[in-house]
């Protein structure tokens, strides 16, 4: 068992991933191949309007909004969320989440571990 606190892990500047654009991103890794065989976690955090491109991964995705007010969006959806909404995206749905213009946003991210992201 290991006990992770979030101040604890540092937080690293995800803006200048290809996954993003527009604004400042930022993200904490709390598990991943390295400690867990099924599972990816992390904390991502957004400022006011920073968003990712439209992209899929090869696994479900669940967000779990920790943080401030959001967009996730599909083709066809747009949905604004807040703290305490969870976001499941199935494998292969071409997807996009971010800060809303007004307000910063976080959440936590589930993959599996070996779940590639195709940008698109």
């Amino acid at each position: 068992m290991r006990i992770i606190r979030q101040p604890d892990v540092p937080k690293e500047e995800a803006t200048n991933r290809a996954i993003f654009f527009g604004g400042r991103v930022f993200s904490q890794g709390f598990v991943d191949s390295n400690s867990s065989k099924f599972f990816n976690m992390a904390v991502v955090s957004f400022e006011k309007g920073a968003r990712n491109k439209f992209h899929v991964h090869s696994s479900d995705q669940i967000l779990y909004v920790t943080d401030g007010t959001g967009i996730v969006a599909t083709e066809d959806q747009e949905h604004i969320v807040s703290s305490g909404t969870t976001i499941h995206v199935p494998a292969g749905e071409k997807h996009w989440h971010g800060a809303t213009g007004n307000s910063e946003f976080a959440h936590i991210t589930i993959t599996s571990v070996g779940s590639t992201t195709e940008i698109l």
